[in-house]
């Protein structure tokens, strides 16, 4: 496999661009990427019909607008090139077409933005996003709106902060003397978690066809705690799927990088290369589809849901998050003096301070039934958003606050005692795995999106706190220096300021004790502890005024965005529940009876004999006690979800799953899994079979 040839052949990249445009053409779509420019028609009708020489050239027939509405997953609707030509056909494909496609709108969640009856909805190519081809199909990377101009998407309001963004960011640059620099944006790299499972058990468990998720299932008498999984050897099976999937990414032009085995038996991770934050969301869409689609090819399924199996390690998102320049600057990059890069220590104050003030809007943006089963333990973050510094950069910033001389700390060697291996400097600080936002030495990771998300909502919701406090910072530096006031002055004053009224959200220690929790309510930082808490922050007053403030949502559009939210929140308690009750009602009450059935005929047999059957009598005693408990926490889950309906609004519904149901849910499945130990033959694949058949 040569990479190099490989590498980006299914994209419609600058490359490609460049051999199939006129240089004038090419010339202007690159300022369209690069400066945000407008395309007029005459050079979309050029690129449309570059693009389908290109793609037809590779044995394309059909395109698609790809776009990412509410539903979290992409969408696309297929239309092939060929029009009518005489009593023939031709291939054909117009610059209307390709600027703008029209979806049903109305069959997409909209929160009440559209009605049923109001079935127009558009999409529109976003040209900063290359085109690529997928499973034969040309894929334009697009937005989704609505008839009166709503996004009904996750890329609209991204491609909205990319833009804030990149204009508080440019005024921080232009005080420091950076006239080159002609863009900012976000970069992001994203980790992705997922499990790998036979897929002949996956069909046989319904929980995980309709759930994703184990909603039964008794812990095996090896879980994780041995530790042996973590980096082990890849197995066959799961080397040649990586093999595979790394082809298809390249092919894509997808920096796959890292992969390697997880925590938890049967689950794997795979990174990519940083990438401006619109890329990588594009990017981290297909590498779930193709994580689905090539599991299946192997005879596996990849599990996606934040926590599939009870006991061990969920599945995460870790979001990587960074500022870069056009002219390939990292702004977070503290350099070999860090208390004396105080450009550096603007951009980390603007973090900081954004954290504190909207701190709950970023656990609002990754909140869902899923991440619930999740956060707080095994690797996840807690609830409690705060950052992690690390002790170096802690302390330079507690010596600007205090105004007090900083004394670097002293890099020690480390020497392994082996001559042959090389010996090299310590780092300064450590990493923290507990901590939901941590520093980790030129970028932040933000720990807590989970595996199945998309991370376009966490990225805007991120860029357009962040550009809010540049701009605050730019407004305040821009003054102290028109005023004659020495910028370094002004930098170190604001950042001690910022320390000052911000420092309660710097925490460096373990996010899972008790006393952090105690610690953070008195520093009045709040714990919004499930989805159904978190998920309303988006539509406070304060939230709604930072979106319309700088564009990137009204509150028309975030109010249906925070019921769909909470709507889906709902619809998969209610899945979960019915699909609960269908497994134990079908499947799990006849194997009971049947194995009851064998002990009372084997005991009844043993006895004509005059033989004893004490252990006969305690097996059936103990499975009649559960089949009681059973019976009664049945009822209850089966009555509570009949009334999930008659719940008036999406949160009162959010609400009463939250408070019944998933409580009925967990009593349910604490009997279940006591009878799956007793009874012979039960009939679904066990978690020994599932975690450890691969």
């Amino acid at each position: 496999m040569n990479i190099s040839e490989l590498f980006g052949e299914g994209l419609f990249n600058d490359q490609a661009m460049k051999t199939a445009l006129p240089k004038d053409t090419y010339r202007v779509l690159k300022n369209t990427i690069k400066k945000g420019e407008p395309l007029t028609p005459d050079v979309a009708k050029i690129v449309a019909n570059a693009m389908k020489v290109w793609a037809v050239e590779k044995g394309v027939t059909h395109y698609t607008h790809w776009f990412q509405p509410m539903t979290g997953i992409t969408a696309e609707k297929h239309d092939s090139f060929v029009v009518p030509s005489g009593e023939g056909a031709i291939m054909e494909f117009s610059g209307t077409s390709l600027v703008r496609g029209e979806p049903d709108a109305s069959s997409f969640p909209s929160g009440g933005i559209r009605e049923t009856f109001e079935a127009r909805g558009y999409t529109a190519w976003d040209p900063t996003s290359y085109a690529f081809i997928k499973d034969g199909i040309l894929c334009i990377p697009s937005v989704f709106y609505s008839y009166s101009g709503e996004a009904l998407d996750k890329k609209t309001p991204l491609l909205r902060s990319l833009e804030i963004i990149n204009k508080g960011a440019l005024r921080i640059l232009r005080l420091f003397g950076d006239n080159s620099t002609g863009r900012v944006f976000s970069t992001v790299g994203v980790e992705q978690e997922f499990f790998l499972i036979d897929k002949w058990i996956f069909n046989e468990r319904p929980d995980l066809v309709f759930c994703g998720r184990t909603l039964l299932g008794a812990k095996p008498p090896r879980g994780q705690e041995m530790e042996d999984h973590y980096y082990g050897t890849l197995k066959p099976r799961v080397s040649a799927f990586f093999k595979e999937l790394n082809r298809e990414l390249w092919r894509l032009g997808i920096y796959a990088k890292t992969q390697h085995n997880e925590v938890a038996p049967s689950q794997h991770e795979l990174a990519c290369i940083f990438a401006n934050g619109n890329i990588s969301a594009d990017q981290n869409q297909l590498v779930m589809e193709l994580l689905k689609s090539l599991a299946k090819k192997h005879d596996m399924e990849c599990l996606l849901h934040e926590k599939p199996f009870e006991g061990v390690n969920g599945s995460g998102k870790h979001n990587n998050w960074s500022l870069a320049t056009d002219l390939g600057e990292n702004l977070l990059e503290p350099g070999k003096e860090p208390h004396k890069n105080y450009r550096f220590l603007v951009f980390l104050s603007s973090v900081i301070k954004a954290l504190d003030k909207y701190g709950s809007l970023l656990r609002a943006s990754i909140a869902d039934a899923g991440c619930d089963c999740r956060l707080g333990a095994n690797e996840a973050p807690p609830t409690v958003v705060s950052v992690y510094l690390g002790s170096e950069i802690e302390n330079i910033l507690n010596a600007l606050e205090t105004k007090t001389d900083y004394i670097p700390l002293q890099k020690k060697g480390i020497n392994l005692g082996v001559t042959s291996l090389a010996s090299f400097p310590s780092d300064t600080t450590d990493r923290n795995r507990t901590s939901p936002f941590a520093f980790t030495g030129n970028k932040f990771e933000f720990r807590m999106p989970g595996s199945s998300a998309s991370v376009s909502e966490p990225n805007f919701i991120l860029n357009t706190m962040v550009a809010e406090v540049l701009l605050e910072f730019a407004d305040h530096l821009e003054l102290k220096v028109k005023m004659g006031e020495d910028l370094e002055m002004a930098v170190k004053e604001l950042v001690s300021d910022t320390m000052k009224n911000h420092k309660r959200i710097i925490f460096n220690g373990d996010g899972y004790s008790q006393q952090w929790v105690q610690e953070a309510a008195k520093r009045g930082l709040p714990n919004l502890a499930t989805a159904v808490d978190a998920i309303p922050q988006l539509i406070t007053r304060k939230s709604v005024d930072l979106f319309e403030r700088h564009g990137i949502l009204s509150r028309n559009e975030l109010v249906p965005r925070c019921d769909i939210m909470l709507e889906d929140y709902a619809k998969q308690i209610n899945i979960e529940a019915l699909t609960m009750i269908g497994m134990i009602e079908s499947r799990i009450i006849p194997a009971i009876f049947k194995y009851e059935n064998e002990l009372v005929t084997l005991s009844l047999g043993k006895k004509q004999l005059n033989l004893p059957i004490i252990l006969e009598e305690d097996i059936l005693k103990k499975i009649s006690a559960l089949t009681e408990s059973l019976q009664k926490a049945l009822t209850t889950l089966k009555n509570h979800t009949e009334k999930i309906h008659t719940q008036e609004t999406p949160i009162k519904a959010a609400s009463y799953c939250k408070d019944y149901i998933l409580d009925d849910m967990n009593n349910l499945r604490e009997v279940v899994d006591k009878l799956e130990k007793v009874v012979v033959n039960w009939p679904f694949p066990s978690y020994a079979d599932m975690l450890y058949s691969i």
